[in-house]
């Protein structure tokens, strides 16, 4: 069992909404294209954890509800809605307290960086009784979350309960973690060289589908784990040779140049003192029971 510093981490509640869908209007594809597709925010039906990244006629659309801390205008920068992202972490539990689904439960499924979405999983019931006038409360717990044992890795953005759910495998060097897919260094775009990697994500770059295939991400899905070979996340996204990240799907497809698939950086180690393992079920549902098919 991995030693951890649970015991010393502060839990605190973070209160939001949630942010209805925005539209960007015209915006020109990689191949010179005009579209206007559905995007970030919003509740979000009939896109979850589980589907496929690729499967729907929009642009970074996010899965399940889209949330922030203060409003529209300041949510970029105002502090309320920075600590919301920041501390914010991957399996919080999330409550509703108010409207029509008022106590209901829900689970953080990661940050969109740029819009500075918080991403949440309700159950379908739940989704049918939302409104954007509902409020919710993240219980916030894991960031600070350490590995006594592996120094040279940085946790972040992970639910403690969350980390003890991974099949993990530990040796005397490393840890052995399991991801869907291995992404070679040089497909890794938007956000790269941001310093924000304990909020937001970076995204894959899909504009070339003989690589996609090569590395079997056309089958990607939400909440998905991946291994980012060559990059680490400790204090930003960068390439260093022998490194290694694992993170979360967050957000879908885009058409846009240097954009993709959004993954959240959750495990980084620029020392390589991580082993990705392929392992087809590393997913959020596996792990929490949420999204297609989920509670």
């Amino acid at each position: 069992m991995l030693k951890i510093n649970e015991e010393k981490l502060v839990q605190f509640a973070l209160q939001g909404n949630i942010i209805p869908p925005l539209c960007f209007g015209w915006e020109v594809t990689r191949q010179g294209e005009g579209k206007v597709y559905p995007s970030v925010g919003g509740i979000t039906y009939n896109v979850k954890i589980g589907d496929s990244v690729f499967g729907f006629e929009a642009d970074h659309v996010e899965p399940g509800v889209s949330c922030i801390a203060g409003s529209f205008s300041d949510r970029r920068t105002a502090n309320p809605n920075l600590s919301f992202n920041a501390f914010s972490c991957i399996g919080n539990e999330v409550t509703l307290i108010s409207g029509a689904a008022k106590g209901k439960k829900g689970t953080v499924t990661g940050h969109h960086g740029g819009v500075e979405h918080v991403l949440v999983d309700f159950p379908q019931t739940v989704l049918q009784k939302l409104t954007y006038d509902d409020k919710i409360l993240v219980r916030a717990v894991g960031q600070g979350l350490k590995l006594l044992d592996y120094p040279e890795i940085t946790v972040t953005g992970l639910d403690p309960k969350l980390l003890k759910k991974i099949p993990i495998r530990s040796n005397k060097r490393s840890l052995t973690v399991p991801v869907v897919a291995m992404v070679p260094a040089e497909l890794m775009g938007s956000g790269m060289g941001h310093n924000d990697s304990f909020k937001g994500d970076y995204d894959i770059q899909t504009s070339d589908p003989s690589v996609l295939k090569k590395y079997d991400l056309e089958k990607l899905r939400f909440g998905d784990f991946v291994a980012i070979i060559d990059h680490e996340s400790t204090f930003g996204w960068s390439y260093k040779k022998g490194a290694v990240s694992i993170a979360v799907v967050v957000h879908g497809n885009s058409f846009l140049a240097g954009h993709g698939p959004g993954v959240q950086t959750v495990l980084t180690s620029r020392e390589g003192r991580i082993e990705p393992v392929l392992n087809a079920k590393a997913n959020l549902k596996t792990y929490l029971g949420i999204g297609r098919g989920g509670r």
